[in-house]
């Protein structure tokens, strides 16, 4: 995925009923907090090596996180508990997403390989050209439209027919 992390955490978002702005927002930031290593990839490794490599895109770590986090959370509160739980959702498709093209340590720590489902191949000058043009694009267009269907009725509003503006 190169563009559809945020869009498809609002669509998750909206499939788990968080329709409050901070149950939103946390599920949102989920979904592309992953990609916040991306910083650190081009501004201290200096694309050293695939940032998916990172800690951040590796399911077991999560998997570490929750298994801490989750009792910890609940000890807190149930709405404390709830904001967790959604971002750590947003979190695992994040991975799930980029599981189809991106390549994810499934199995880290244990083997290092990157998994996905399809390979791009490097089929233009730049490789974010290679991802439009293969057929997988498709996805991130359909997750963009989902969004957007779900967000106009909320950005127009029900009008009140009795006090027409």
């Amino acid at each position: 995925m190169i563009t559809a992390h945020l869009p498809s955490g609002y669509v998750l978002g909206r499939v788990l009923g968080a329709n409050a702005s901070l149950a939103m927002g946390v599920v949102v930031l989920g979904a592309i907090f992953p990609d916040f290593d991306l910083a650190w990839f081009y501004w201290v490794d200096e694309r050293a090596f695939h940032h998916h490599r990172y800690w951040v895109h590796a399911p077991w770590f999560w998997v570490m996180v929750g298994i801490i986090g989750v009792p910890t959370l609940a000890m807190i509160s149930r709405k404390v508990l709830r904001l967790g739980l959604l971002f750590m959702c947003g979190v695992f498709l994040h991975i799930l997403l980029d599981s189809i093209a991106g390549g994810i340590m499934w199995l880290w720590p244990w083997v290092g390989t990157l998994y996905q489902l399809v390979t791009v191949q490097p089929t233009h000058s730049h490789f974010i050209l290679s991802f439009m043009a293969h057929w997988t694009f498709l996805l991130e267009i359909a997750i963009w439209v989902t969004a957007l269907l779900l967000i106009w009725p909320r950005a127009n509003g029900p009008r009140d027919r009795r006090h027409p503006k």
